[in-house]
């Protein structure tokens, strides 16, 4: 029985969809990213009547951490479809032009912006509540944030401890992780 459920989780981990195109702006673009006027606001508001979770993801060009996430995690259908049914994915061009406006109002340059914030690598991907202030910027609002690139379990889990709001319980992300991890082992 152990077997055929790690041959069961190997299958719906280990085949990957199709990877992500790449765009003008030499970022990748999945088909769950959302393109929209990068209004923190809006976006928030729009995954709430969708009934998701906020998820914006910060890269850029060229970055062989991101392509790794593309390629090797987002890809796998499991975590594409668990993307795609519970989050409202924005993306952010850690070096980009493009105006953002931030939930507590103030916008500027995504390059801006991102040094606002305080990011330093990419990916990141900043995870909210369905509610937030207007007092808040978006890095001081999230309720999680997953810095660089991680394996699909990591990010699998990540994703669930999100909307399982594990950020609000006693159980950390490590030890959510830890436990899940050995549950899917067997």
């Amino acid at each position: 029985m152990k077997k055929l459920l790690a041959l069961i989780l190997f299958v719906a981990f280990a085949a990957p969809a199709v990877a992500a195109e790449i765009g003008d702006d030499g970022l990748h673009k999945a088909s769950w990213m959302r393109d929209t006027f990068k209004d923190l606001r809006e976006d928030l508001a729009e995954a709430n009547d969708e009934g998701k979770r906020l998820m914006v993801i910060i890269e850029q060009r060229g970055c062989i951490y991101c392509k790794k996430m593309h390629e090797e995690v987002f890809p796998v259908p499991k975590v594409a479809a668990y993307i795609e049914e519970n989050f409202f994915v924005v993306q952010i061009n850690m070096f980009g032009d493009v105006e953002v406006t931030d939930f507590d109002g103030t916008s500027m340059a995504e390059k801006d912006m991102a040094k606002k914030w305080g990011l330093l690598f990419t990916p990141t991907i900043l995870f909210f509540p369905s509610e937030v202030g207007d007092d808040k910027p978006a890095n001081a609002a999230a309720v999680a944030m997953m810095p660089g690139a991680f394996g699909r379990y990591t990010t699998f889990n990540m994703l669930n401890w999100v909307i399982e709001e594990g950020y609000n319980g006693e159980e950390n992300f490590q030890k959510y992780h830890a436990r899940k991890f050995a549950e899917q082992k067997g």
